[in-house]
């Protein structure tokens, strides 16, 4: 786990109203809800950079609205995480969603992360993986996208009948 979100989990047992705080602070764009400030602000320190502020509050809202007592397995990454439950569900509309989700700029991500995040009620999520990969999210070659994009697609394959190809020595490096 990342200094980040052991932060919110030890501010977590101290304050119960961290997660209802963060919870609303979906309905306003990432750091723009005041009533925030307190539990994101002190790890921020001197961040200048108002994608990696906005990240950080958007990956804690989402934290937040996620959080479970007690629930256990291996953390997934958003890709893997979503093809379990398209495998799961069935639903047709899980891929759509996905889909624009990796097609989301800056203004519409934390609104399609959001929902994401409020379908995938069971699988333990990968904050931390979410954190790293949002904060390079704009890489003009979008390597996120494509790797979220690959997990989802190798999980829905390895998930049916079809035949798995094998990885290249490029691919596996």
């Amino acid at each position: 786990m990342s200094a980040y979100l052991d932060w919110l989990e030890d501010l977590n047992k101290r304050d119960s109203r961290l997660r209802a705080v963060l919870r609303r602070s979906l309905a306003f764009d990432p750091g723009a809800f005041p009533a925030a400030y307190p539990y994101v602000e002190p790890f921020l320190k001197d961040e200048d950079s108002p994608w990696r502020r906005q990240v950080h509050y958007l990956v804690a809202a989402l934290w937040a609205a996620h959080w479970k007592s007690g629930r256990t397995g291996a953390p997934l990454t958003i890709g893997k995480a979503v093809a379990q439950h398209q495998l799961v569900s069935g639903f047709a509309s899980t891929e759509r969603r996905f889909i624009a989700l990796l097609d989301a700029d800056a203004d519409e991500l934390p609104y399609r992360l959001r929902q994401m995040v409020a379908v995938l009620k069971d699988p333990v999520i990968d904050f931390h993986a979410l954190l790293v990969d949002l904060l390079r999210w704009h890489a003009p070659d979008k390597r996120i996208q494509n790797q979220w994009a690959r997990q989802f697609y190798r999980t829905l394959q390895k998930g049916t009948d079809l035949p798995e190809e094998s990885e290249t020595e490029e691919e596996s490096a």
